[in-house]
């Protein structure tokens, strides 16, 4: 069984999650990071009717990123049966799940099963801290034993996702990370950013259209030097200090 393992996972941590789990599921595994705006493409978006799938996206503000949905849409799941994954940092995942179940099987695929799982916030980094851990680890494992069994006895019933429809309004978080002095033009965030967004020529100029606050330029930045604005990012960071302070852990839904 090969297990087809997609992510999209600007800084990383949604990757992490779908990797505990696709190597717990199976050891043939081919993996799509439709993050990667060089390899989103026709050719390797088709997927194995007698593979089992993962997809795996963040959840922000309550809602799949707007890239993550459209590249999801571009997907061909060929019947094959899929784990959807909603990774978040923290606070709650809302209507994130239920809409990448929806887009899920608009794009082919049958839900066997869908998880929510917790890694590092985005913005706030302090919250949710070196997650996914390996308390993390141990229950994502235990999880893929579980959908495993149900794979093999033949079970393909829907599970029960919670989440509303029509989903809560979403809109532009407005966070546009911009480069610090420090910053030595190298291009690896304008080569890496999921939307293009960030200009190759001066890397100080960003589309605010495409920009949608994913931090992955602020991630991958070999100098760190790039930062969004130190006052909205005290503002990020109080907002989420009471709802984001209890530790929150993985759910299975089969």
């Amino acid at each position: 069984m090969t297990i087809s393992e997609i992510f999209f996972s600007p800084t990383g941590g949604t990757r992490r999650v779908a990797d505990i789990l696709a190597k717990a599921l199976g050891n043939d595994i081919r993996t799509i990071d439709l993050a990667n705006p060089h390899s989103v493409n026709g050719d390797n978006m088709a997927i194995n009717n007698n593979d089992v799938a993962i997809i795996a996206a963040p959840s922000y503000a309550g809602r799949l990123p707007g890239p993550a949905a459209e590249r999801i849409t571009r997907l061909n799941g060929n019947g094959a049966q899929a784990v959807i994954v909603c990774v978040y940092g923290n606070r709650a995942y809302e209507d994130t799940l239920v809409e990448l179940n929806d887009l899920a099987e608009q794009a082919g695929f049958k839900v066997t099963a869908a998880i929510t799982a917790i890694a590092e916030h985005s913005m706030a980094r302090r919250y949710a801290t070196g997650r996914p851990d390996d308390d993390d680890k141990a229950t994502l494992e235990d999880f893929a034993t579980q959908i495993n069994e149900k794979l093999t006895s033949g079970n393909h019933t829907r599970p029960e996702i919670p989440g509303h429809r029509p989903y809560k309004e979403t809109g532009r978080l407005g966070m546009i990370p911009y480069p610090t002095r420090a910053c030595n033009r190298c291009g690896t965030c304008a080569a890496q950013c999921p939307v293009q967004a960030i200009d190759h020529g001066d890397v100080k100029k960003v589309d605010r259209s495409k920009c949608f606050s994913c931090m992955r330029c602020v991630t991958i930045c070999p100098r760190s030097a790039r930062r969004i604005n130190p006052f909205m990012k005290f503002m990020v960071n109080r907002h989420l200090k009471k709802v984001c302070s209890t530790r929150r852990n993985p759910e299975l839904f089969l």
